[in-house]
């Protein structure tokens, strides 16, 4: 072989399925030429606008669109009475009005559309529209909520009585996805009298789905089209803008352009839900746990959106990954007027895990052990059995995680030398005199793919060919890229079934079969299981021959392929029994503090991680999901919380609701496992969300452990730290 065949050869081996693989938009999302749906642009398109009710409830008596139809350039104003079908929508509840019907019930519902030659024209005919609304009094606080969305109890054991009893009330905050993207997209009217819409979103099928009733058209007719998507974490699930801009198009015959500015994604998308729980963790005097009682209310916001599973999850993992023999849980989500709160990273698991492990905290103290020792006597393993009875089937090495995990080097002690280093530095608040230094640890266990029933599928289409005399292979799903890389992944999975260096990835859309949605740390798992399944249908009919050979005896070959991982079942509603969960993973944070205790400051020094994720696709871009879920796990921590009083959005920028910048995040220590699970494509186990569950108790366990306050909410606010 020559030198350069055997350069190309390894180069091919690298390309495939566990190779750092370089994703084909990096450079231009680098360089800034990357095209996001808010970048798209129709000669004769005009721009949409929505008006949203200041109020979080009341009725509306009347709306008058006489004097934004009066300013010049306005094309059109819509309401509820326009929508030309079904009025309502919703991901699992069709109870999500189009546009406000009689009432609002909650501050940012839309309420009227503007369609107008410039988007500040837009704006100002839709401040015109006179809108005579009765305020009334809004549910706010979720314990004064008598609407329920979903109650799922868990019950295991009659034995509630134990040597060592801690008990604790916890909270955590209503965080948002805080995407760079703000929603986003074009509708295009088209001649069969259908529309093709061309957004940013998680969902194509289901937006479809969704859409084609409100609209009065055959799914068929409304085609969906993915553009760049600048983030998402679960807040695209939802429908934002979609059928304002289909419905608009439509009325006007003309594209129409909708794209929100940073304030109104406040208020266009759903939110990761509040929680109020309350727990109380038995033991024996040795630390090993007898039983778990876990009260979780969840603030699901005016409408349903995702809550039902976000509910199911924080019951069926609401004990985490330890052994238990007796559990009573009861999780619940109820309605308020507050926003609607639906699917973000590690939805439900993530309110529980802060909980479970800040009792677990408190357990090791009243026993006597360290945090580390009281997680491994308890941890879970293959064998074990969830609190529903699920049997974990592949492997779970938790007690050794931990140990690896304690075992990684401590970062050095603090120097005074540079103030950059210190809490507050960067502004030079201190000189150390006030700085104390916490270790914590936090572990996660996360549901990987839907659940309870849901038929979870994705599909892919590949097509093998001759490209100027070389052999290429396209692959298209629906599937969503959102910035984690499942493009990349994609072509690495078809470069390693079928030899072939060269592979395209189509643009996602709505004329190949269903590929669900790019959440639940599924896509991997999913769409990786369809596109593998493809490819070797179209291997099988390479009869044994070379790829070149194949196509030029068969010309151009194709095979489309659904891939549906093993069935799941619902939770028993009385007793929360049940295989309800596909596949589990496990994560574990140390994290170190600095703390300045007189001013609350707080600077995460580092933060190290074990996590096993079966089998590793594309290195690099495990450790970018890894690291982002750490960072969003700090976030919730630390500073991400939208602040909400009386139903009323009191931060909605990112001047007031902060997120993570460089200098928040510390320099992160992994250590990766590869146990491969043999139910899964590859052996993998999906990776996206288990960082964001225990990267946020870990570090509030540090900051207890610095300040030696109990600090039983997050995020933490420096007045929660700062001693009198």
């Amino acid at each position: 072989m020559t030198e350069t065949a055997s350069r190309t050869a390894r180069e091919e081996r690298t390309l495939g399925v566990g190779a750092s693989a370089r994703r084909p938009d990096a450079t231009l999302k680098v360089t800034g030429e990357f095209a996001y749906a808010s970048d798209l642009w129709l000669d004769g398109m005009v721009w949409g606008v929505t008006l949203r009710s200041p109020h979080p409830s009341a009725w509306i008596r009347s709306i008058d669109i006489g004097p934004a139809l009066a300013v010049p350039g306005v094309r059109a104003v819509l309401t509820h009475e326009d929508v030309p079908g079904e009025k309502y929508y919703g991901l699992e509840l069709k109870d999500q009005p189009v546009l406000a019907v009689d009432q609002v019930r909650y501050q940012g519902e839309p309420v009227a559309l503007v369609a107008a030659d410039h988007p500040e024209t837009a704006r100002r005919a839709a401040a015109a529209i006179v809108v005579d609304y009765e305020p009334r009094e809004a549910v706010t606080d979720p314990r004064a909520s008598r609407d329920v969305v979903r109650y799922q109890p868990v019950r295991v054991g009659d034995t509630f009585e134990a040597d060592v009893v801690v008990t604790g009330e916890y909270e955590v905050g209503m965080q948002d996805q805080a995407f760079l993207g703000p929603e986003s997209g074009l509708a295009v009217p088209a001649e069969d009298g259908g529309v093709d819409l061309f957004i940013a979103t998680q969902w194509l099928h289901v937006d479809r789905d969704q859409l084609a009733p409100c609209l009065a058209l055959p799914p068929e007719k409304v085609r969906l089209t993915l553009s760049g998507v600048g983030g998402a974490f679960g807040a695209r699930e939802d429908l934002s803008m979609q059928v304002h801009a289909c419905m608009l198009a439509l009325r006007l015959n003309r594209p129409v352009k909708i794209v929100y500015g940073r304030e109104e994604s406040f208020f266009g998308h759903v939110h990761r839900h509040p929680a109020r729980m309350r727990y109380e963790h038995g033991a024996t005097r040795d630390g090993r746990l007898v039983y778990v009682k876990a009260d979780i209310l969840l603030d699901g916001g005016a409408y349903c959106s995702s809550s039902p599973a976000v509910v199911g999850n924080a019951a069926s993992l609401g004990a985490g990954p330890y052994v238990v023999p007796n559990v009573r849980v009861d999780a619940t989500g109820v309605y308020t007027n507050n926003p609607p709160c639906g699917a973000m990273r590690g939805f439900g698991a993530v309110q529980a895990c802060y909980a479970y492990e800040s009792q677990m905290d408190r357990l090791a103290a009243a026993c006597g052990l360290s945090p580390v020792e009281i997680r491994v006597r308890n941890a879970v393993s293959q064998g074990s059995a969830l609190i529903t009875g699920q049997v974990i089937d592949s492997p779970a090495p938790l007690a050794g995680m931990l140990r690896e995990l304690e075992a990684m080097p401590l970062p050095p002690p603090r120097s005074g030398a540079d103030l950059r280093s210190l809490p507050g530095g960067v502004s030079q608040t201190t000189h150390g005199e006030s700085v104390r230094r916490g270790v914590g640890y936090g572990v996660g266990i996360k549901n990987i793919c839907f659940s309870e029933g849901f038929d979870d599928y994705s599909t892919a289409r590949v097509r093998a060919e001759l490209v100027a005399g070389r052999p290429h292979v396209t692959v298209h799903t629906a599937a969503a890229e959102v910035g984690q890389g499942l493009v990349t992944v994609q072509a690495q999975i078809a470069r390693t079934e079928l030899g072939v260096e060269h592979v395209t990835v189509a643009t996602a859309d709505t004329s190949v079969g269903s590929a669900g949605s790019s959440s639940a740390s599924r896509q991997s798992y999913v769409t990786g299981g369809a596109v593998r399944a493809a490819c070797r249908a179209v291997l099988a009919r390479f009869e044994g021959l070379p790829a070149r050979e194949a196509l030029e005896k068969f010309g151009p070959i194709e095979e489309t392929r659904e891939y549906r991982h093993r069935p799941t079942r619902p939770m028993h509603p009385e007793t929360g029994q049940g295989d309800s969960h596909t596949q589990l993973a496990l994560c574990v944070h140390r994290a170190v503090v600095d703390v300045d205790v007189e001013l609350g400051l707080v600077k995460v020094v580092e933060l190290a991680a074990v996590q096993d994720v079966g089998r590793i696709l594309n290195p690099q871009q495990l450790e970018g999901q890894i690291h982002g879920g750490s960072a969003q796990g700090l976030g919730l921590a630390l500073m991400e919380e939208i602040r909400v009083r009386d139903g009323r959005v009191l931060n909605p920028s990112f001047t007031d609701y902060l997120i993570p910048t460089v200098l928040d995040m510390p320099p992160m220590t992994l250590k990766i496992l590869e146990n491969p699970d043999p139910a899964a494509p590859y052996g993998l186990r999906g990776a996206g969300e288990p960082p964001t569950l225990s990267s946020t108790p870990a570090i509030a366990a540090a900051v207890r452990a610095a300040t030696g306050r109990e600090l039983t909410r997050v995020p933490i606010r420096p007045e929660d730290i700062a001693l009198a």
